[in-house]
Formats: structure tokens, C-alpha cells, sequence
């Protein structure tokens, strides 16, 4: 079933809608690092040597899914334990703010510079190219933002649901996770998301929105040893 290949998100993002920003390992995928920090495997037996070569790519990184074996070149930071949540149907609330694209090179400077001040070492230089993203701008300053981060044939996964700390509890990230989930429906794909088991307030807001949890799954941050 299409829904399985959610258990190993990263790998088959990068067979399938994003196979051209993917460094093959034969049995291992990951992100070119300038686009994200993520990988994912299918063959447990090679999974070790690509670890060690990606980590001459970048020293920070994270491997999704099923835990990998590694070699002493990295070192295993946490293993940070998500809800992958999906929802079925749009999601009709009311939009009460402008919400535009980010598409200019001034708009992409403001999203990175939000996203790695909320959430930092996830979002790279071109993270932004991975998919559509949109944000609400308060006195030409950027406030909040979400968008599409991997991308398969049947889902999107949405991303970078950021909100700038002086500006929280103002319904942003609602209208904005909303925006992104109707935008992927119209592309008759499914929207899902990944949120820290820890982080009960976004989980309670998702549920609001109609997004149900789908099952666990983990993400494995590795860094380079003596980085």
C-alpha cells in the first residue's frame, strides 16, 4: 500500500518526487545537504559505510526511521521520537491574514533566518527549493511560515511550522498549516507532519485541524566525531 512507504519517509521522497536532489548509496538515500539534513535506508547492511561518507558532507544530520548501525567516525546525538500525523480531508477554517509565497530572494532570506532562529539545523540554503512555502508578514517583518519539505508521489510532508516568538497566539501557524494542507490536497496528494512527541501543544493543534496520529517514528541525529 502507498501508506507504508510513510514508515520510511525519507527514502522514498528521494526515489520518487525528489530522486534529483538524492545522493545514492545503493540501499541508503540521502538529502544533498544543502537541501536538508536527512537520509533514510532500506539495506541495513550498507547503511554504515553511507553514514560515513555522507558525514564528509556535512557534520550534523539526521537518518529517519528505522535505527541505523554507524561507524566511529559519527556520533549518535538522541534519537528525537515523533508523531507522524496525517489528515484526510481540507481543512476548512477561516483565513484572517494575508498569506503570500515565499519566492524572492529577500522572502527566502527571511524564511531561513526565522526557521533557524526558532528551530535551528534543520532548514539549509536551499531547503526552501524542496517545495512551495508561505508566510505572514507583520510591518514588512516576517512573523511566521510553514511549507513542503519531502515530497513523494501520494504525500507531502508539511514543514517549518514556525511561528516568531514575540508574535505567538495569534492563530498564524493554524492558518498557515491550513493553507499548505489544502494547497497539497489540490494536488491530490495526502499532507502529513512530523511533530515531537514532547511538544503537546502543537500535537493538540494539529488535532484541532483534523490531523490524526499515524504511528511513532524516529529521527536519529548523528554528528561527526571530533567535529
Amino acid at each position: 500500500m502507498e501508506e507504508e512507504k510513510l514508515d520510511n519517509p525519507t527514502w522514498y521522497a528521494l526515489t520518487e518526487t525528489h530522486a534529483d536532489f538524492a545522493i545514492d548509496f545503493d540501499g541508503a538515500k540521502f538529502y544533498n545537504p544543502t537541501y536538508c539534513p536527512f537520509g533514510g535506508f532500506t539495506n541495513p547492511d550498507i547503511v554504515e559505510t553511507a553514514i560515513a561518507q555522507y558525514a564528509l558532507l556535512i557534520e550534523n544530520f539526521f537518518v529517519v526511521g528505522q535505527k541505523p548501525g554507524y561507524t566511529a567516525k559519527v556520533q549518535l546525538q538522541n534519537e528525537l521520537v515523533c508523531n507522524q500525523m496525517l489528515v484526510a480531508r481540507p481543512i476548512e477554517i477561516e483565513i484572517t491574514n494575508q498569506i503570500v509565497i515565499l519566492q524572492t530572494a529577500k522572502q527566502k532570506e527571511d524564511l531561513l533566518a526565522l526557521v533557524n532562529l526558532v528551530q535551528p539545523g534543520y532548514f539549509k540554503s536551499k531547503t526552501a527549493d524542496l517545495g512551495n512555502y508561505y508566510g505572514i508578514y507583520q510591518n514588512d517583518v516576517l512573523v511566521a511560515v510553514t511549507g513542503e519539505r519531502m515530497k513523494m508521489h501520494s504525500f507531502t510532508d508539511v514543514s517549518a511550522v514556525v511561528t516568531h516568538p514575540n508574535y505567538t497566539g495569534k492563530g498564524y501557524a493554524k492558518q498557515l498549516v491550513a493553507q499548505v494542507s489544502n494547497n497539497i490536497f489540490k494536488e491530490n496528494k495526502l499532507p502529513f507532519l512530523h511533530v515531537a512527541d514532547t511538544n503537546i501543544g502543537a500535537i493538540k493543534l494539529y488535532e484541532k485541524l483534523g490531523f490524526e496520529t499515524r504511528r511513532k517514528i524516529s529521527f536519529w541525529n548523528f554528528t561527526v566525531n571530533g567535529a
